[in-house]
């Protein structure tokens, strides 16, 4: 009998075990086999490199378990994303690349049940662009720069996502410079201090994963400052005179091309002139009074002017009595001093074959001369020397011209000698011969001219 009493009451005790589990609902396992897996919702399944991605991780809930504490996590293949686990269900990712690619999946966690659900697993790909139009640009631009200068040479690409792999090179046969990774759409090779050396073409290349693509070839030019300058005289004689031609010769040995040349006088410029190809220049100047002076010149190709030494130079002037041009006032001067005395011999000579009596048949009528006696004026000896004079005029050929010859003879009077000395007479005669043109008319005058 006791035995059947256990029995019936174990029997009333299952049952109300069962009765008290049924008012406090199904158990956590059984209750998380009653909910449903999360979803996990992708912005976009293939996004591009360098875009944004958001994460969404959904759960239905009954509606009264709605109100139970969650937790949201996020992973990638193995490895959570973020800082961990949150109640936001959304997880933003700014930019993503193409090693973001891979299996993405959320969890929910039930804080107050114990409960944790997990979503199925989504394959994400994130697409890379390729490169595309890679182009190499030089700064500073022009593609020439200054020896000493700093060269950069610019990389770019139009499109592309991802790490790009820059590459410079120089020559025609691809001398690598340099190679850089970079998450951008351009990257910077720089030559701090170029040389002669550096003037080269050069090319670059862009590289994603997809091959490299080159960019097109650009000339760098290296341009040297010029030098000082060579200013450099050249002219005919030693001793430039006014009329000659002289050269001035600026150079600078050494500049890049072209080279603007400007020549100074007295520090005021005089000329100037280009040298589009290298070299020097030369001034050429039709002396004057005006150009004795200091000279020096300048040269300057776009970097600095450098200037040369002063030269000097030094212009004479002849003189006009030296000159080697007859004027009408040096023909005049010729013939009033050797012409007279070369006309007057002839005269004389003609005079003389009149006085033999060899008349000519054309002569004019001759008035006749007259002798002038003129005292002595020595104040020393009145009466020491006697002067005489005559005179005649003479027509040597056709026509109203008259000449009249003037004879003057300075003659000693007989000194006086005491002792054994006799006398002595010394008789001196200068000859003086004057010549003027005059009509027949004013024969009378010419005669008072010439007393």
């Amino acid at each position: 009998m006791l035995r059947r009493l256990l029995l019936l009451l174990c029997g009333e005790l299952g049952i109300w075990e069962r009765a008290v589990a049924a008012a406090a609902g199904p158990l956590p396992a059984e209750l998380g086999e009653l909910l449903p897996r999360p979803v996990l919702r992708i912005s976009s399944s293939q996004p591009l490199e360098g875009s944004s991605m958001t994460l969404t991780c959904e759960i239905q809930l009954p509606p009264q378990k709605r109100d139970v504490q969650k937790q949201f996590c996020f992973f990638r293949d193995d490895q959570m994303l973020g800082s961990g686990c949150r109640t936001s269900p959304e997880l933003w990712i700014p930019n993503v690349w193409s090693k973001d690619s891979g299996s993405y999946w959320c969890q929910v966690e039930m804080v107050t049940l114990g409960i944790t659900k997990t979503s199925v697993t989504s394959q994400i790909q994130v697409q890379r662009v390729h490169v595309s139009d890679v182009s190499l640009e030089s700064q500073p631009p022009g593609r020439w720069v200054m020896e000493g200068d700093k060269l950069v040479l610019i990389c770019s690409v139009a499109s592309g996502t991802g790490d790009i792999t820059f590459s410079w090179y120089r020559g025609a046969l691809g001398l690598n410079l340099e190679t850089k990774t970079e998450r951008s759409l351009r990257a910077e090779f720089e030559i701090t201090s170029v040389q002669q050396r550096d003037a080269e073409q050069y090319y670059c290349a862009a590289d994603n994963g997809h091959g490299p693509i080159l960019s097109g070839l650009i000339s760098i030019t290296i341009r040297s400052p010029v030098s000082h300058p060579v200013l450099t005289l050249r002219a005919p004689r030693a001793q430039p005179v006014v009329g000659d031609m002289v050269e001035l010769h600026c150079e600078a040995l050494r500049g890049s091309p072209p080279i603007l040349y400007q020549l100074y006088h007295e520090d005021a410029i005089l000329r100037n002139s280009s040298a589009p190809s290298g070299g020097g220049v030369s001034f050429n100047l039709s002396l004057t009074s005006e150009h004795s002076g200091n000279y020096f010149c300048e040269a300057d190709n776009g970097q600095s002017a450098q200037r040369s030494e002063v030269v000097t130079l030094n212009v004479t002037v002849p003189d006009g009595n030296r000159s080697y041009h007859l004027t009408s006032g040096s023909i005049e001067g010729l013939l009033g001093s050797f012409g007279s005395i070369i006309f007057m011999a002839l005269l004389l000579g003609y005079w003389l074959k009149r006085r033999a009596g060899r008349p000519s048949a054309g002569d004019l009528p001759r008035s006749p001369g007259s002798r002038v006696i003129q005292q002595s004026n020595y104040l020393n000896s009145p009466d020491a020397l006697q002067l005489q004079s005559s005179y005649e005029n003479v027509n040597v050929g056709s026509g109203d011209k008259i000449y009249s010859l003037v004879y003057h003879a300075q003659q000693e009077r007989e000194p006086v000698v005491v002792g054994h000395m006799g006398t002595h007479v010394e008789n001196k005669v200068f000859p003086d011969i004057y010549s003027r043109l005059r009509k027949a008319e004013n024969i009378d005058s010419d005669y008072d001219d010439v007393m």
